[in-house]
């Protein structure tokens, strides 16, 4: 469980940071901020499979002073003074085990390549808007072949690729995130020498299965398909 303190964090982007935390570590996280009433802080947070994050602050009911939620969500408030206790007891009545700390990436389908098109995904776009309860569909390929990967952006936060499926059909692919990270599991599972080729554009049989979003990127009034590689 993390539990963490932003006192100038605005109360209104509290849920958003807790779950971008959750994301990032796999773990329940709950934000909080400084209350308009002087001594008290709010909280927001967001939970993962198998921890029922309202029912974990029922058990704290004696240092809230106010909370609400279901389980995978809830919002509430407490004195400043009993942070650190309530921190220390959601932690202490934690009994999440290593197998549910496991992230579990659930699929909409298995989505060919060759089903893609603009009609496609501008339908997929009526789903919106997606969050809580209408996740935004995530779709599987198993042994594409990537190539041509490449490293961009100011942060040098972006991994761009060329992935090409069994029929020889290629798209382009686009990851965001920990590029340094990314690289280094590249390292450690195709070893150096395939990691360099992909990173110089030569031939070096990465296969892999991944999980994407389909998105339709436009350039200077060029429009093209595109995976945005979420795992």
């Amino acid at each position: 469980m993390l539990v963490v303190y932003l006192p100038d964090c605005h109360e209104s982007v509290a849920g958003i940071i807790a779950g971008k935390i959750r994301e990032r570590y796999y773990k329940p996280a709950l934000v909080l901020t400084n209350a308009h009433e002087e001594g008290m802080v709010k909280g927001s947070g967001r939970s993962i499979e198998g921890y029922h994050m309202f029912r974990e602050l029922t058990a704290c009911d004696d240092l809230l002073v106010n909370y609400g939620g279901h389980p995978m969500a809830a919002g509430f408030s407490l004195k400043k003074d009993d942070l650190a206790a309530f921190a220390r007891r959601l932690n202490e009545n934690c009994t999440l085990s290593d197998e549910q700390l496991l992230e579990k990436r659930m699929i909409d389908m298995r989505l060919p390549m060759y089903y893609l098109t603009e009609g496609l995904i501008e339908e997929l776009s009526r789903l919106e808007p997606f969050g809580n309860g209408n996740e935004k569909p995530v779709f599987g390929l198993k042994d594409v072949t990537i190539s041509d990967g490449m490293i961009r952006g100011a942060q040098h936060n972006t991994f761009t690729c060329m992935i090409t499926d069994e029929t020889g059909k290629s798209l382009k692919g686009i990851w965001f995130g920990d590029t340094k990270e990314l690289i280094k599991g590249f390292w450690e599972k195709w070893g150096m020498d395939k990691t360099r080729a992909l990173m110089k554009g030569q031939a070096c049989d990465i296969k892999a299965s991944i999980l994407y979003e389909p998105q339709i990127n436009e350039y200077r009034g060029w429009k093209s398909i595109q995976l945005r590689i979420v795992d």
